[in-house]
């Protein structure tokens, strides 16, 4: 028997920040997220509707308060992390390039032909990525 797997979907990504300012104007400006809580030292955006109510949504922390940090030297307890990947419709794919170019982004794609996905990626101010991706099934690479 083929045990059914829990997760459902994408609950929250939280980014230990920098710069609260410049990376609340990236994610509501750039990004083009819903502002859903602005606190003292979290910042709350909306994804999109998530599983039995949970909204999915993306938390940035503001470290900067934290024992022991510097500007030159953030906090220890900041991990890695290689990019953040939100999906979008194929009809959005065009109108988001073109938004994000007007805005002044440096923009770079990619085709991932195993998964039949289009990307395009940009840097927050703190030099995380971030993918915008949709499914194209005329992508998909059955060699793959």
């Amino acid at each position: 028997m083929t045990q059914q797997r829990a997760i459902k979907a994408l609950g929250e990504i939280a980014l230990q920040v920098d710069d609260m300012e410049k990376m609340t104007r990236f994610y509501e400006d750039i990004v083009n997220l819903e502002l859903m809580s602005k606190q003292e030292t979290a910042t709350f955006f909306r994804i999109a509707d998530g599983v039995a109510g949970h909204t999915q949504i993306l938390a940035l922390f503001d470290r900067s308060g934290a024992d022991g940090y510097t500007a030159s030297e953030p906090s220890q307890r900041r991990a890695p992390l290689d990019h953040l990947a939100f999906g979008i419709l194929p009809e959005d794919f065009e109108p988001e390039r073109e938004r994000l170019s007007e805005l002044g982004c440096d923009i770079s794609f990619s085709v991932h032909g195993w998964v039949g996905w289009r990307s395009m990626y940009v840097s927050d101010p703190e030099g995380n990525q971030v993918e915008w991706v949709c499914y194209e099934e005329e992508l998909l690479d059955t060699d793959a």
